[in-house]
Parts: structure tokens; C-alpha cells; sequence
């Protein structure tokens, strides 16, 4: 089905892979990575991940939270003073914390209301984090609800990196990407990853199809680095989900750790929400099994990525697109997928 909604589409490729742990059971490109060049999707092709950066920084602070350079329940300010200023404060709030930001319940805006800040080279993501921090309202009461912020996740990033003393892209290459093997995953794509990363295109719905804007925010997306500035192929996402459950050589969090990662932290439904930087929700499956469905779905201009897995089974699935909508809905798709492997096999 995949491949006849690729060609009915007719504008770039999708990539998908279904995994058991840290093995890949299967995997397979459709369709064109840059169609102008011939070039076809395939199991190396590179995609933007958009939000599912949120999820791999969420890992990097539970790494640090294991290493005592943060806790989950530390003030924002204790380690980013410059994080008092945001703006219209709530009376009697209490501060903002690294847990409260990783599960979107700071009760910020979802951006600043600040010109250009999410546009720029990727160098100046921390600049426009601090300049970003007086244009953050809160939109409620920190605690109180769900309240999903892309300019939350970047303070966080930046809080991180304050805290570790080490640049927060660094951070993630040396603890995350280096130790699990990602070697196809990044923020800055050189030379020879560059080859591989499919062209963008936004498909408007007038029809028209437009490349410039992918290819400008190749260049920088402003503060948008930790939450949205991951590279990554498909396989290098299922290496990452399986590192989350606990299935990889090198492990990377501790079960504890991983339990908090994948509860539910958002107040709304205590077993449907929002963790620690994953949407988590229960699903019953055919004969009568109650799961869990843990993932995260990215969009930026010219991509989609989707990553859901089931943290008991190790089973998951990971999609990767280089235009933005399409016959097949990338989320339907991996849930859809997920669900046949798991009812096939109980």
C-alpha cells in the first residue's frame, strides 16, 4: 500500500522499518530521496526527524539525571537563570522544572512571540534561546495540564548544556549517537552524510510543490535545535527506540529510568499522555492484550518521521518522508503496522 500511495503521490519517497529490539526485522524505500537525480529512497536515505529531536533530547537529560548532573525535579533556573524572564508569570507559581518541560506541563506557548526566532544558522540556536525568553508567555498554570511547547523543549536543550558545561550538540553525539551506533543520525550533515539526505519538498494544497523551503532551513531553523534539528535515517530511529527499552548492547538508562522515560506525566489521563519526551497511549489488541503504544511523530518543512514501538514485545516501527502530506498518513501507517505485528504475534 505504501508503495502505490508513493506513486499516486508522485512527488518523493518514504522509507520503513519494522524492528524487534536492536534487530531489524525489515526494511525497505519507496519512491525517489531526489527525484530530479534518480536518486531512490532506501534504507540509508537521511531524513529531517522535526519533534522526534524532543524525544532524543528527553534521553540526554535522563542520561544526565543518572549521572547526577541534573534531577528531573530541578528548577529550570538553578542551572539557566536567564529562565526567570519569562513573560506574564502566573501569580504564585512555583519555578519551572527539567520535568515539566520534557512532559509539556511548564504551561508555555508552543513558540515565542519573537520575529525570526526560529529562522538563522544552526551555530546561533543559543542566542536566539535567550532572546526568545522574554517573548515566552505561559499559557497556563505550570503543572496543571498538558500544554505541548516547541520553545519549552529548546530551553530545555539549552538548560542542559548550561548545566553540563558542553555544547548540547555535542552532548547528544557523545552520549547518545556515538555509544549506540547511530552513525547515519546528526544535527550538522557533512559531506558524505550530505549525499544521502533526501531532497524536501512542501506539497501546498493548491497543488503546487515547492523545494526552496526545505533547502533554506537545511541552513538553520533558529533556536529550533533540540527540539527539531535531529538527522537521522530509519534504522539509526529503531537503534534509538531500542536503546529506550532497554534491548542494546551498550545500555543506556537504567530500568528505573527507563520507567520514568515511558509513564505517563501529563495530569489529564493517568495511562494516555505525555511522558518524558514520548506520547504514550494504551491499545487493545484483538483477543483481548492491553499494550502500550510509546512514540512521536516529527514535521518540518519537506519531512515526516514516525517512530512508535511497544516497550514490553521490543516490536516497533519507524517511517521517514521527504514531502509532508500524502496518501498514506505516516502515524496510521506505523500504528497500523505495529498492531499486525503484535496481534500476529500473541
Amino acid at each position: 500500500q505504501i508503495a502505490a500511495d508513493v506513486e499516486a503521490d508522485g512527488i518523493g519517497g518514504i522509507t520503513a522499518a519494522v524492528f524487534k529490539g536492536d534487530q531489524e526485522l525489515w526494511s525497505q524505500g519507496f519512491g525517489w530521496a531526489d527525484p530530479e537525480n534518480r536518486v531512490p529512497a532506501g534504507v540509508r536515505t537521511i531524513y529531517r526527524t522535526g519533534s522526534i529531536s524532543k524525544s532524543v533530547t528527553a534521553i540526554l537529560m535522563a542520561d544526565l539525571v543518572e549521572e547526577g548532573t541534573v534531577a528531573l525535579d530541578d528548577a529550570v533556573v538553578d542551572h539557566l537563570p536567564e529562565a526567570a524572564g519569562f513573560g506574564d508569570p502566573p501569580a504564585g507559581m512555583e519555578p519551572v522544572t527539567l520535568r515539566q518541560l520534557a512532559s509539556h506541563t511548564a504551561g508555555l506557548t508552543r513558540e515565542p512571540e519573537l520575529e525570526g526566532a526560529a529562522a538563522g544558522p544552526i551555530e546561533d540556536w543559543g542566542y536566539k534561546i535567550l532572546a526568545s525568553i522574554p517573548h515566552t508567555r505561559f499559557h497556563t498554570m505550570p503543572g496543571t495540564q498538558y500544554q505541548y511547547s516547541n520553545i519549552g523543549y529548546g530551553v530545555l536543550g539549552y538548560a542542559l548544556q548550561r548545566a553540563a558545561g558542553t555544547s548540547f550538540m555535542d552532548l547528544v553525539e557523545d552520549r547518545l549517537f556515538e555509544p549506540l551506533g547511530m552513525r547515519s543520525s546528526t544535527f550538522i550533515a557533512g559531506p558524505d552524510m550530505w549525499r544521502r539526505v533526501a531532497v524536501g519538498y512542501v506539497n501546498w494544497d493548491d497543488g503546487t510543490v515547492d523545494p526552496d523551503l526545505p533547502a533554506l532551513e537545511h541552513e538553520g531553523r533558529g533556536y529550533k535545535v533540540p527540539n527539531g534539528g535531529v538527522y537521522a535515517t530509519v534504522g539509526d530511529l529503531a537503534t534509538f527506540a531500542a536503546a529506550v527499552m532497554g534491548m542494546t548492547e551498550h545500555e543506556l538508562l537504567e530500568p528505573a529510568t527507563r520507567r520514568d522515560v515511558m509513564t505517563v506525566q501529563t495530569p489529564e489521563d493517568p495511562d494516555a499522555g505525555y511522558g518524558l519526551g514520548f506520547s504514550i497511549r494504551p491499545v487493545a489488541l484483538e483477543g483481548g492484550d492491553d499494550v502500550r503504544f510509546v512514540g512521536h511523530g516529527g514535521s518540518v518543512a519537506g519531512y515526516n518521521m514516525y517512530l512508535v514501538f511497544e516497550p514490553e514485545s521490543g516490536y516497533g516501527v519507524a517511517l521517514g518522508r521527504n514531502y509532508n502530506s500524502g496518501a498514506t498518513s505516516l502515524g496510521e501507517a506505523g500504528n497500523g503496522l505495529l498492531r499486525a505485528l503484535l496481534e500476529a504475534g500473541s
